[in-house]
């Protein structure tokens, strides 16, 4: 099974947890893409520089100040990774949705938070994967970084969600009728694709402050029934739906976890259903 990993940003910006986190992922077996944030350090770096940050239901609200500062950020993040699979006998490449046209992506138009109407700025919603890219990739023994910058038609750079750009991937791959990856899986025994989010907290909890709150199943309805009682919001929220997306257009398996349980039998977290009726086994 194709493994797709999402590391957050929290894990990313500290040493000591990413680099056990990439030993776990580096042993992983099979095919594998590492999908990457880096938005705290992007954060720093902005009030560094004195931009402001401004987020809006989990998303940053993106200027062409900075866009610069994330796409500094986010690929200078993208190399150290790449440079520590390397050491770890992890054959991998660092790519951005740029790269060889990976991920093709709209500009956000102006939508409505709550009675708000939000401009995002220089954000995209990706609307095309370039899976024949990934195949070559994956068929020469590559495990591919990928950074959450991605490009529009006209090769304007757009910031995107690093959750949206894991679950985009997974979807693609999924539901591929003809292509290589799916066929070289199938040939080696590995069908399917399977999402796995990894982040500081155990799962998605029903009490912050306690980690054996863990829920363990999570579908449409009960994501919610969560954000009505304000037990899902601010960053989980679009975690949540892009899992839940992922799940709903055929993505085999999808985990929300702890980084540290990436090595665990079924990761320990929660596992992200397309219905009540349609669970994994």
């Amino acid at each position: 099974m194709l493994k797709i990993v999402k590391i957050g940003g929290n894990i990313v910006d500290n040493s000591t947890r990413l680099s056990t986190f990439l030993r776990d992922f580096a042993a992983l077996e099979g095919p594998k893409i590492l999908v990457h944030g880096g938005g705290k350090i992007a954060t720093e770096m902005s009030a560094a520089m004195g931009i402001e940050t401004e987020m809006i239901a989990g998303r940053r609200v993106t200027d062409s100040e900075t866009l610069r500062v994330v796409t500094m950020v986010y690929n200078g993040v993208n190399k150290q990774i790449v440079s520590e699979l390397q050491n770890l006998k992890c054959d991998a490449i660092g790519l951005c949705g740029a790269d060889g046209k990976l991920m093709i992506s709209q500009k956000r138009p102006p939508v409505h938070v709550g009675e708000r109407l939000v401009d995002y700025g220089f954000v995209g919603d990706p609307v095309g994967v370039n899976v024949e890219l990934i195949n070559k990739l994956i068929d020469i023994g590559l495990t591919l970084v990928v950074a959450p910058i991605t490009m529009d038609e006209n090769g304007g750079l757009l910031n995107t969600n690093a959750d949206t750009v894991a679950s985009s991937l997974a979807v693609a791959l999924a539901v591929c009728r003809d292509s290589g990856v799916k066929q070289l899986l199938k040939n080696k025994g590995r069908d399917g694709v399977e999402l796995v989010y990894c982040f500081e907290n155990q799962g998605v909890m029903m009490d912050m402050n306690d980690p054996s709150s863990v829920i363990p199943t999570i579908d449409r309805a009960k994501f919610e029934e969560l954000k009505t009682q304000g037990i899902v919001d601010r960053g989980m929220i679009p975690k949540v739906e892009n899992a839940l997306r992922a799940a709903e257009k055929g993505v085999s398996s999808v985990v929300i976890c702890a980084a540290e349980n990436l090595s665990q039998p079924r990761y320990g977290g929660t596992e992200i259903y397309s219905s009540p009726r349609n669970r994994y086994s």
